[in-house]
Parts: structure tokens; C-alpha cells; sequence
């Protein structure tokens, strides 16, 4: 019997023409059926296609046959189960960010809580947060920098989940800066250099933390990106600024130290602490793996194991910064 084809998150993203976090939210909401090969998701061509052909008729009937008596351990189905739980009956936790402290953190939870089954998304500072809006992410890990007020991640976490119970955890701190030839022979010493002509830029994404860092200092400091050459150029992880960096084809990037330190021909510039924090929505059925998160964090083992990463420190890992209560002051008038 030959085998089935299956399919990835991301290339059943590409093929519905959807984001990979809705992939994600689907798997969570049961509507689209999948299994894990090792760490990756996967997804029958037959479910997809029987997901597809039940969004053209207007997606009502659910995915799999109603069984007409469960026996007793049996799994709900998916239509009758609590929210974010799949078809074997585990709870998914959809963890979102790109630093590799989150795929150590999934390995505890995994561990740690049987009836958990983390996916990780990789996304920016503030797309995790969007995608925490829209309901399809869990746990979000955000750097973002407020230069108004020198604060981490709290100002933009109360503009973009306005109205949500959300909790903010201290994941690591960790040295920010520039990436600079080895030997720095273009004499960069801060963020005042940005505004010196005869130098190639290369950025991160939109989105992400440590282009929002960069923007930051721009502003404050009264520039415009316009006339930094290389601006427009972006590139999606700490590793692949400092590479291009290390091979010449840029003068200087935004970066962490951990990627200084694997690339080999870059110098790292400190210039400012960043904290690393995690996001949550606090609810009755979310106290539980919250918890376990806590737990984690706080524990000698995953702190050890995070703090052998290059310039990180566990010191407060664990600790809840901000706690956000639910307003139930909408008006009737909305409805």
C-alpha cells in the first residue's frame, strides 16, 4: 500500500494561501487534523483535502465520523473537546518567537506535562504579539524597546492586547549592539555612528526586536533611514546579519552577542541590556500550563541549560513583571 503524502505547517500555509500561525490555529481548534514526525507537524493530504472541501460547503460538518459511544479513556473528538486541544486528546500550546531559548523551553514542557503538545512558530517581536490577538499564539517571547521611556515590551504589549487578562513573565536578559568587521576598521563605537556616511547597513526584518531597536535609536537620535545605505536590506536572524557582516558585504548590523560569538570576523559592540520577556493570556482553563511554565523557568535545570547560550542571564527567569486583569466594562451599546 503506498505511503500517503503529508505535508508540513509551512507548505500547507503556502497551499490554503494563509499565514503558518492560522495553520497553527487551526491544528489548535481541531479543524484541521495533524501529527508530529519527531519536532515537525504534519498533515495528510486526505485531511486537507477533506478541510478544504468542507470550507467550500460552508465548514459545518465536523472532520472526522461522530463515534456513536466512546469507550471509557477514549479521546473526545475534536467538536467536543476544551479549546486547544487536538484528536489525541492533548492540550496544544502554539509557542511563538525566534530565539532558540523558546525550542529549550517547548523540550521542558514536553517533558515536564505529558498532556501538553507544544508547536513553535517562528515570528518577530511584534507579529507574535499580533498573532497573541488573534488568538493563535500561547505563549509569545517579545524584546521590543520603548525609547520614550527606556522600558521593555510592557508599552507595546498594553497597545496591542488592549482588553486582555495578559501576564508578562522575565524570560533572560542579554547584551544588545552592533556587529562590526573584525578588527572594526570603520572606528564605530554607538549609535551616534548611524548618522556617518561611508558605511553599508544591514538590517533585520520589520517586526522584529532588533529592528525596532534600531528604529528607536534612529528616531531619537533625529535621523532618517533614507540616508543609511543598506537599510532596505534585511535579513531574518542574528546569525545571517553577522555572517553578512563577517563576509564583507556589510559595515555594521543590530544584533545579540550569542551570534558574535559563533560567527567567526565580527566584533560586537555592546551598547544596551535587553530584556527578554514572555506573554500570556490568563484565563481558568490556561492556569494550569501556566503554571507549568512557571515551574520551568524557575527550575535550576532549564536555567542552566539557557544560561550556557553566550551572554544570556537566567538571574530572574520566572519572574512575573505585569499582570494585566480583564475589564468587563464594554458598553451594551457595542452588541
Amino acid at each position: 500500500m503506498p505511503e500517503e503524502v503529508s505535508y508540513t505547517t509551512e507548505e500547507v500555509a503556502k497551499l490554503l494561501k494563509i499565514s503558518k500561525l492560522k495553520v497553527y490555529d487551526l491544528i489548535k481548534k481541531g479543524e484541521l487534523p495533524s501529527y508530529r514526525v519527531g519536532k515537525q507537524m504534519r498533515v495528510d493530504a486526505s485531511d486537507l483535502e477533506l478541510y478544504k472541501r468542507r470550507s467550500r460547503e460552508g465548514g459545518a460538518p465536523p472532520l472526522l465520523p461522530l463515534p456513536q459511544a466512546p469507550s471509557a479513556g477514549q479521546g473526545l473528538p475534536p467538536w467536543q473537546q476544551a479549546p486547544g486541544t487536538n484528536r489525541a486528546g492533548l492540550r496544544d500550546i502554539v509557542i511563538t518567537g525566534q530565539d532558540m531559548s523558546l525550542d529549550i523551553l517547548a523540550q521542558h514542557l514536553e517533558r515536564s506535562s505529558p498532556s501538553m503538545r507544544p508547536l513553535r512558530s517562528y515570528a518577530g517581536s511584534l507579529d507574535s504579539l499580533i498573532s497573541m490577538y488573534r488568538g493563535e499564539s500561547d505563549i509569545v517571547s517579545t524584546h521590543l524597546l520603548d525609547g520614550d521611556t527606556g522600558a521593555y515590551n510592557l508599552p507595546y504589549v498594553r497597545r496591542l492586547l488592549v482588553g486582555l487578562p495578559f501576564l508578562i513573565v522575565r524570560l533572560l536578559t542579554r547584551s544588545a549592539g552592533l556587529y562590526v568587521a573584525k578588527g572594526n576598521p570603520k572606528g564605530i563605537t554607538g549609535w551616534e555612528d548611524l548618522a556617518r556616511s561611508g558605511y553599508v547597513l544591514v538590517n533585520r526584518e520589520r517586526g522584529s526586536g532588533a529592528r525596532v531597536l534600531l528604529d528607536e535609536q534612529l528616531r531619537l537620535l533625529g535621523l532618517s533611514s533614507r540616508g543609511i545605505e543598506g537599510y532596505r536590506t534585511e535579513e531574518t536572524s542574528h546569525l545571517a546579519v553577522a555572517a553578512k557582516v563577517a563576509r564583507g558585504e556589510a559595515d555594521i548590523g543590530v544584533g545579540t552577542l550569542k551570534a558574535a560569538k559563533i560567527v567567526e570576523g565580527v566584533n560586537f559592540i555592546p551598547l544596551i541590556e535587553e530584556e527578554v520577556d514572555l506573554v500570556m493570556i490568563r484565563s481558568e482553563e490556561n492556569e494550569g500550563w501556566i503554571q507549568s511554565v512557571l515551574g520551568i523557568l524557575r527550575s535550576p535545570a532549564f536555567r542552566q541549560e539557557l544560561s550556557a547560550i553566550h551572554g544570556c542571564d537566567t538571574g530572574k527567569a520566572g519572574t512575573i513583571l505585569y499582570e494585566a486583569e480583564y475589564r468587563q466594562d464594554r458598553s451594551a451599546s457595542a452588541e
